[in-house]
């Protein structure tokens, strides 16, 4: 017992680490040549048909490292500021477990393959909208090691029927896992959703995971705990706990918040503090927004580690380093700063560009296209964000699919933007022609389909005279105040004018005819 009360407490400082497991998304296990589930290949294989020998550690089988696995690693590391190891080796550890096939899991202990790194967090809103000018915090990264995965159990029939037992399910059993721990330098749920964001998407980016949250490809289990000042100027920290396999960011940030608001009552109730012995992991409920204990947490020397026998180690030299280096591509954030800087994009825009890794690189396709049209680049990144975040994402929302799944080209999005950006399409015509494109296979010259559907402006000096002198003619107050100077009159004169141009005519270029005929 503490025998102090809540009044007695002065403040109370979040300390939050997290775990984050990575199913690497190799065609092979991580020490066998059965395929690995995470691999778009074998998604959604029969239970049990991922498995050989090796997997179920049968006399006799030899495990033999994939070097894919490894290179994948290494990039995440290299992503996330951290040193590789020059040489590194295989660890077992034991624990016994019925989706554990073999009694023990190959893991690295004290010689990880990644270590010592840091990443920059932008600060974000409640929406989860990045700051580029307020706050960074700094986030270390201890270590990320490769292990191979565990089984899965089932305590329910498929589809959702009632048995006498468990059911194990070993496809995911040594599959290829990175496991990333960072030092306890969040201060906030909020903050390690963002982290976990950032995370996720640089793993797609680098093309080691899909990052598919229900299936399982990253799990997260954070490590939370507080220190308590006193009125009396005493500090207290509480026990840590772990909590796991969080598999949403909803997940996450509920399970941290609750954590941090029950551990100080906990404190006050039982005294405990922190120290060897002390940790504990909890599951979390969703529906009931807490979490429960699961069992006391093991200490390192529970798990008898001791280097695997079968394996040799992992030397990576210097060449090797520096190939792995210079297969990075450019990273998220990185990308949204230049769609900023270079393209003039606001952040949410430039975010919304970057969030999803298949529309970024659609996005940037389009730029590319734009550009072999003779666009200057900087233009041609804020024409092709215009189409893709207006007309591509308002489609997008209607039928739940990304905007680079509409069925419309990149080329094609970068021929549209092109026409309206030398005003021979008007914004309806434009926005028009990209629906059509979405809808259909259409392999036609952009240009000629615009021309055939009557959406391509005239460039008739005598037409836009007769359209301003019939808008002139309808609205002769409207004329009449423009000439005084009322430019907010303009507008009715220009409706005037579209409306007899039938689509044919560019509103900008409307109201400057209006105004030169005017004398405006």
């Amino acid at each position: 017992m503490s025998h102090a009360t809540l009044s007695a407490i002065r403040s109370v400082r979040p300390i939050v680490g997290l775990e984050v497991h990575v199913q690497l998304a190799t065609r092979t296990k991580m020490f066998s040549t059965a395929g690995n589930g995470a691999h778009v290949e074998f998604d959604g294989a029969a239970p049990n048909g991922l498995i050989d020998p090796v997997v179920l550690g049968l006399p006799g089988a030899l495990p033999v490292m994939s070097r894919e696995a490894v290179e994948m690693a290494a990039r995440v590391g290299l992503a996330l500021g951290c040193s590789l190891a020059g040489f590194t080796k295989w660890d077992r550890k034991s624990y016994f477990y019925p989706d554990l096939p073999k009694g023990y899991q190959i893991s690295q202990y004290d010689l990880p393959i990644c270590f010592d790194g840091a990443v920059d967090l932008p600060s974000t809103d409640e929406r989860g909208s990045i700051d580029l000018d307020g706050a960074w915090t700094r986030i270390g990264i201890l270590r990320a090691h490769l292990e191979e995965d565990a089984g899965k159990l089932l305590h329910e029939a498929p589809g959702g029927g009632a048995i006498d037992g468990s059911l194990a399910d070993y496809n995911r059993a040594g599959s290829p896992l990175l496991e990333i721990v960072t030092q306890p330098d969040f201060t906030s749920g909020e903050q390690v959703v963002a982290f976990a964001k950032l995370l996720r998407n640089i793993c797609r980016f680098l093309g080691v995971s899909e990052g598919v949250m229900q299936k399982g490809h990253m799990r997260f289990e954070p490590n939370i705990n507080c220190e308590i000042e006193l009125e009396d100027g005493k500090l207290v920290r509480t026990p840590i706990v772990e909590v796991k396999n969080l598999n949403s960011f909803k997940a996450v940030r509920g399970a941290i918040e609750y954590e941090l608001a029950q551990q100080p009552g906990r404190w006050l109730e039982d005294g405990r503090q922190f120290g060897a012995g002390t940790k504990t992991t909890r599951g979390w409920d969703d529906e009931r927004g807490v979490t429960f204990v699961q069992r006391e947490k093991e200490d390192a020397h529970d798990y008898r580690y001791f280097p695997d026998p079968d394996l040799v180690p992992v030397v990576i030299d210097d060449a090797w380093k520096a190939e792995l280096s210079g297969s990075l591509p450019e990273l998220p954030l990185a990308r949204l700063r230049k769609y900023v800087s270079e393209y003039g994009l606001g952040v949410k825009e430039a975010q919304s560009l970057v969030d999803e890794r298949d529309v970024c690189f659609f996005y940037e396709a389009a730029i590319e296209e734009l550009a072999l049209l003779g666009c200057e680049r900087a233009r041609a990144g804020k024409l092709a964000a215009n189409f893709l975040l207006q007309a591509g994402l308002k489609r997008a929302n209607e039928r739940s699919v990304l905007v680079n799944e509409l069925g419309i080209t990149a080329k094609q999005v970068a021929a549209i933007a092109w026409l309206r950006e030398q005003g021979k399409l008007n914004n309806q015509s434009a926005d028009e022609l990209f629906g059509e494109l979405c809808d259909a296979s259409i392999n036609d010259d952009v240009e000629k389909l615009a021309g055939e559907r009557g959406w391509l402006i005239v460039r008739d000096d005598a037409a836009m005279e007769r359209w301003v002198a019939m808008a002139i003619g309808e609205q002769p107050q409207a004329a009449q105040d423009v000439r005084e100077g009322k430019q907010q009159a303009i507008g009715r004169l220009v409706g005037a004018a579209m409306k007899h141009a039938g689509g044919k005519a560019d509103a900008k270029t409307v109201r400057e005819a209006i105004l030169k005929t005017l004398g405006g």
